[in-house]
């Protein structure tokens, strides 16, 4: 009794670790995001320079994501975290320091290439650590991480606009940020929970020198789900505000607060979402949010401009779970759990690069409030492979209705 008591206390101490450092990953990011105004301005550079500055980001990234599961494996989620985030701020702190003086872009690249390659290692990691807490307390927690990026974002972006506002030097402001980020990492990290015992260990290391996890049908589908979820969230972020403001005639500060709706009830659909994973079991979820999703796209495109943001917060809502549970599926088997979500990650994240110049290119000639109807095809076609991210036999039981 006493040693499932200690479990459950380490558990529960290696989830309020983890929570910290799915928070300080968003306030990190947007702290930086927060700044890209600024960097513009003093750089004197175009939009187009600027956004491949910001492609240099996702490029690290995505050649972060594939890698990340091997050293995740290896090495496990603790010592994966921190070289993440051994990587990206002193990307970030470069980035700053190149910036404030006014290095030419070709200098500037290649720190926003180890800030994403350290972000994509970082997120693997945070999110295995976090299914090896949820199968250690034995319930859906997961969105609750999410939900604790999305909130350090949002402080993150407040800092940032506080930091704008006062004229605090973006060299002074990005390395303080990472600082305060670096410390609370390695606390966070320091309650982590090991991944397997040392058999679990040796089983997963020969179930990886199996064949890739590229060619698990299940994974590559989880996968699917996980870029519609991805989208469906980063076409929102991206183009929503622009929507209310060139589709429904609304002026830009309600445009603002559209998107504002939108990441608050999707947050709050994460943190809430939990229990409903708990008691109706993945598919039933999934199925009833991917078609709030599809919904909210459709009231946001065709009502009114009260309707529409109705429609946002049931289009935040429905896109607040795919993500966190189909890491979660990913991982439903300990033994491969790492390179499954190394590539569920890359894929998901494949979204984030496709999904704004999809919408822009069809907002060129159907208008951006149409071109979001995209979103609503996406999630139907998802809601047809929501059955695969149903739990393993191997995994924890759990209710399927």
């Amino acid at each position: 009794m006493t040693q499932v008591a200690s479990t459950s206390l380490a558990a529960k101490s290696a989830r309020n670790g983890d929570l910290l450092v799915f928070g300080v990953n968003g306030f990190v990011f947007a702290s930086w995001m927060a700044r890209v105004p600024d960097v513009k301005q003093l750089l004197d550079i175009t939009a187009g320079q600027l956004s491949l500055l910001l492609l240099a980001i996702s490029v690290g990234s995505l050649c972060g994501l594939p890698m990340a599961g091997r050293i995740a494996h290896r090495f496990g989620a603790t010592t994966t975290v921190r070289l993440g985030a051994l990587l990206t701020l002193p990307g970030i702190v470069l980035a700053a320091v190149a910036v404030e003086l006014h290095a030419p872009l070709l200098l500037i690249a290649p720190t926003m290439v180890v800030l994403g390659l350290g972000i994509g290692v970082w997120d693997v990691a945070q999110n295995l650590e976090g299914t090896i807490i949820e199968r250690a307390l034995g319930r859906a927690i997961m969105p609750w991480f999410h939900a604790m990026f999305s909130g350090g974002t949002v402080v993150g972006a407040l800092i940032g606009a506080g930091m704008t506002w006062l004229r605090v030097p973006v060299g002074v402001h990005l390395p303080a940020a990472a600082v305060v980020t670096l410390a609370a990492v390695w606390w966070g990290t320091g309650k982590f929970l090991p991944a397997f015992d040392e058999d679990a260990g040796e089983t997963a290391s020969g179930a990886s020198k199996g064949r890739s996890a590229w060619s698990e049908p299940r994974t590559l589908l989880i996968g699917l789900m996980v870029l519609a979820a991805a989208f469906t969230e980063g076409v929102a972020n991206d183009w929503l505000a622009l929507a209310f403001v060139e589709g429904h005639g609304l002026d830009n500060s309600m445009g603002v607060v559209a998107l504002a709706v939108f990441l608050a009830f999707m947050t709050g659909g994460r943190i809430l979402g939990a229990q409903l994973l708990d008691r109706y079991g993945r598919v039933t979820v999934l199925r009833v949010l991917f078609a709030a999703a599809v919904l909210g796209c459709a009231m946001v495109v065709f009502g009114t401009p009260w309707l529409a943001f109705i429609g946002a917060a049931v289009w935040g809502v429905g896109a607040s779970l795919g993500f966190p549970v189909g890491m979660s599926a990913a991982a439903d088997d300990p033994a491969r759990a790492a390179v499954r979500l190394s590539v569920v990650s890359t894929v998901g994240y494949g979204a984030f690069l496709t999904g704004p110049v999809l919408i822009g290119f069809l907002g060129d000639h159907f208008g951006v409030l149409r071109a979001l109807l995209v979103v609503g095809a996406v999630c139907l076609a998802a809601i047809l492979v929501v059955p695969f991210a149903r739990p393993l036999p191997a995994s924890e039981p759990e209710t399927e209705r």
